[in-house]
């Protein structure tokens, strides 16, 4: 039964850190840059849900809803303040302007927020599940989770191959100068890439701090490393490869902590990250590209 509990908390976590790499995923697939301020929108959104919930006494269906619309506001305000002017800078100027954007935003938090952290209430509430006398438990948060990333995985994939947009992400994705020449609008499809990526974002920043009920402006920071090595894991790019990272990256943490050792559960994280890297540097499902010099 230990090991039943594990599983199920590791492949609830992995669901999480995957809901978060199908934002990492979608915006270097599509405007080819890491987007390391991710991390702090989910923290942002959480924080949005919480206020909805606490001081406007709404229902948490609500709060999330709120924090979703924020969040892909927000997202769209980093896009094109901060990324749009530097779509021909080189790669590390845009990277350096991410992780300055990440400051910004913890730090804004901190201002706003105050360090103090806070209990988060939960915005789930639909019962545990218990299983073999009681001696099984399956959380409700486990159950939403492990949904919410299975059908959002889901919508994404018919989303990217069936609509005129998915069309339009997929063809920025290919060659920006083509897609631009066969009147696509790449600036508007960077954008919308951002939005879905942010309101996802805001979905793991409430999953998150309903499993785990500790919010303060770092929360997102370390789960949007793990998740972007769960993206980097799974192929970097490909959004069933950012399912399949986060669900086995989540995997490996909660049984490296049951196993091996609690302390050394994040190194063995970012060990296998390295290793992944030297084997097979385009992940499990990414594929590899050849580019014309």
């Amino acid at each position: 039964m230990v090991f039943l509990s594990y599983l199920i908390n590791g492949i609830s976590l992995g669901s999480v850190y995957a809901i978060i790499a199908l934002g990492y995923t979608m915006v270097y697939g599509i405007a080819k840059m890491l987007n390391f301020a991710h991390g702090d929108v989910i923290m942002v959104g959480a924080y949005i849900s919480f206020c909805i919930t606490q001081y406007l006494g709404l229902p948490a269906v609500l709060s999330v809803v709120g924090a979703m619309i924020v969040c892909t506001v927000l997202g769209i305000l980093i896009e094109r303040l901060a990324y749009k002017p530097l779509r021909s800078a080189p790669k590390l100027a845009v990277l350096i302007t991410a992780i300055g954007v990440s400051y910004f935003l913890q730090n804004s938090a901190l201002l706003i927020w105050g360090a103090n952290p806070k209990s988060f209430t939960s915005a789930i509430n639909l019962g545990s599940i218990r299983l073999f006398d009681g001696k099984l438990l399956i959380s409700d948060e486990a159950i939403v989770t492990v949904l919410a990333c299975v059908l959002i995985m889901v919508a994404l994939t018919l989303f990217t191959s069936r609509t005129k947009m998915g069309k339009a992400m997929r063809a920025v994705s290919e060659d920006k100068g083509a897609a631009q020449l066969m009147g696509v609008d790449v600036n508007q499809t960077i954008s919308v890439t951002f939005a879905i990526g942010s309101a996802l974002a805001a979905v793991a920043g409430v999953l998150l701090c309903s499993a785990y009920p500790v919010l303060q402006p770092t929360t997102g920071s370390m789960p949007g490393i793990k998740a972007f090595t769960a993206a980097v894991f799974g192929g970097i790019g490909s959004i069933p490869g950012a399912m399949l990272g986060g669900i086995l990256l989540g995997l490996i943490e909660i049984f490296g902590k049951a196993y091996i050792s609690t302390e050394l559960g994040d190194a063995i994280v970012f060990l296998i990250l390295i290793v992944m890297l030297l084997v097979k540097p385009t992940g499990l499902l990414g594929k590899k590209v050849s580019e014309k010099v």
